[in-house]
């Protein structure tokens, strides 16, 4: 049984950073296959940050050089470092994965920007 669980999300002021864990379970697990999205109320959900071939990232252009996403195989863990947090990444943060076909959602950890 697949299993991603998100942690990390609060309430932070416009400026500040958190860093979201994102648990793997039940997976084989390799840290380039987990992508973050997010989903602000109202709106679609987003591609923020994902690994490619391995060690390479990249970005959405509204988060670039303030996101970082990094893995950790022995933990089963991918992070996503976010600095300068401005009001518009107030979102649902989930991540995802993609294993033989099937696609694998956490549940999700909100982010509040605000002052």
């Amino acid at each position: 049984q697949v299993h991603l669980v998100e942690s990390g999300g609060g309430l932070v002021q416009p400026g500040g950073s958190l860093r979201l864990s994102c648990q793997a379970s039940g997976i084989i697990f390799s840290f380039d296959l987990i992508r973050w999205y997010r989903q602000a109320p109202g709106k679609e959900r987003e591609l923020v940050a994902r690994f490619i071939g391995g060690t390479s990232t990249m970005y959405a252009d509204s988060v670039k050089g303030r996101f970082t996403i990094s893995g950790d195989n022995a933990k089963n863990r991918v992070y996503l470092q976010m600095n300068s947090l401005k009001p518009e990444d107030t979102a649902v943060y989930l991540c995802a994965t993609n294993q033989f076909g099937m696609e694998y959602w956490g549940k999700g950890t909100l982010v509040n920007v605000s002052s």
